[in-house]
């Protein structure tokens, strides 16, 4: 069995997440709880199984190769992360209606 890589939640990342747990906060606050909870469990996760979500589309505008995993019912929440000096690092989280992730 391989050891689990560290998963880095990186300053832009947790932004994001801050800015959409208020968002969401703003409209449910329960559910906004949920989401965070369950969002957060599903990025420790990458740690175990860092390949297990496929190369994103937007990966092909960076050097290295960017997945993203979806969490979520409806309408997705899209995470970007890589695999970064033998770390999980989370570059980026967005709702699924807006554009693709531009670098």
């Amino acid at each position: 069995m391989t050891a689990s890589l560290p998963v880095i939640i990186t300053p832009n990342a947790a932004d994001d997440l801050t800015a959409s747990w208020i968002w969401l906060r703003d409209r449910n606050p329960r559910a906004a709880d949920e989401w965070l909870a369950g969002i957060r469990n599903m990025i420790l996760d990458f740690g175990a199984m860092p390949e297990a979500h496929p190369i994103a589309q937007e990966s092909k505008a960076f050097d290295l190769p960017i997945r993203r995993a979806l969490y979520g019912r409806g309408t997705r929440w899209r995470v970007y992360y890589a695999v970064i000096d033998g770390a999980v690092q989370v570059l980026h989280i967005r709702h699924g209606r807006r554009s693709d992730w531009q670098p």
